[in-house]
């Protein structure tokens, strides 16, 4: 009867060694790790990766302490067939369930992307390079596809105006052809159904109101004029008078590769494009910039006022009126003068 003895005290050994083992194994997944000594770490884990591939990218990083931790944290947690692709961010320690459960839920490493009002599709595509999110040659590209739009302006040769300006939340690796369509989403989002409303009623097409809108976005940065300002070009519409607006010249000279910042009389009275409303009549060919809401707005639902000319006042606003002979006084008082007086005050 020796030997039961000595078995019955071989299972309990073996049992207190694998409890205090499983105890101990225990104790390091709940035990916060950081194993990497930057700031934080990247770990893009590609589609398709099983929990053995991403648990050896989480060693290798320093995130999780060694394989084996991680494969017992998997099995307490149950949920190795719920880890998501993409790239998480790590920046201090946490312990082998918190990583799982992080990957898990798909909490992804994002990044903010701002376009501001106004931008054109180049100008655009020079600020998804400078940010890092890909080429300004891949943007363009993303940029041409019109089938996005197709169903609201047919006649469209690539998205211009149609890129809805705000601040985009995105992976760090979102191809240029998503962060394209998602500004369409914005922009579909931006056109509600009380400016579509009144844009059909004033009898535009979706074209015609981006671009008036680009337009009003171009003019003025101060909100409670982009009324007024829609109102003077679509007042000019109705009797037929010139747009006569500068921001549709430097847009042509900008295509044409010929803008240097400054925009001469020359200009205004020789370049030949369509989008010179100098010399061609009524709005311009399409939009010229990304409107933002408010412009969309205001080029829908102008203000109720007679104005044909507005001036800048030389302070982000413009001073108005109905008549050129007002307008006349308000240059003279805005340009000449605001200018004479200034070169006086240097010359003191």
């Amino acid at each position: 009867m020796r030997w039961i003895k000595r078995l019955f005290y071989l299972v309990l050994l073996v049992a207190i060694v694998a409890g205090a083992g499983g105890w101990w194994i225990y104790q390091q997944v709940i035990e916060p790790y950081r194993g990497y000594n930057e700031a934080e770490v990247f770990v893009d884990i590609p589609s398709g990766s099983g929990p053995g591939r991403i648990g050896d990218q989480l060693v290798r990083a320093g995130v999780v302490r060694d394989p084996t931790i991680f494969r017992a944290a998997l099995w307490i947690s149950g949920r190795a067939r719920a880890l998501k692709a993409g790239e998480y961010r790590f920046n201090q320690p946490m312990h082998a369930l918190d990583v799982i459960d992080k990957i898990a839920r798909g909490d992804v490493y994002k990044r903010l992307l701002t376009f501001r009002e106004g931008l054109t599709i180049a100008e655009m595509a020079q600020v998804f390079e400078e940010k890092k999110f890909g080429t300004a040659a891949d943007f363009q590209k993303a940029a041409a596809n019109v089938k996005l739009i197709a169903d609201l302006d047919p006649a469209a040769t690539d998205l211009e105006g149609y890129l809805f300006p705000e601040t985009y939340s995105l992976p760090r690796n979102t191809p240029a052809s998503d962060v394209v369509a998602q500004m369409v989403a914005g922009f579909r989002n931006a056109l509600t159904p009380e400016i579509r409303t009144a844009t059909e009623a004033a009898g535009f097409s979706v074209r015609e109101l981006v671009t008036l809108a680009s337009l009003v976005e171009k003019e003025t940065g101060a909100g409670d004029e982009r009324p007024l300002v829609s109102a003077v070009y679509r007042n000019r519409l109705k009797i037929g008078m010139p747009m006569q607006a500068d921001p549709t010249v430097i847009f042509a000279l900008q295509k044409a590769g010929r803008y240097n910042g400054n925009l001469t009389r020359e200009h205004l009275r020789e370049l030949d494009s369509p989008y010179n409303t100098y010399k061609y009549g009524g709005l311009p060919p399409g939009p010229i910039a990304a409107p933002g809401r408010a412009s969309l707005h205001a080029a829908a639902m102008p203000a109720d006022v007679d104005y044909l000319y507005f001036v800048s006042k030389n302070d982000g606003t413009h001073v108005f009126a109905s008549t050129l002979a007002e307008h006349n006084r308000n240059v003279f008082t805005w340009q000449v003068e605001y200018f004479r007086k200034q070169r006086a005050q240097q010359e003191r």
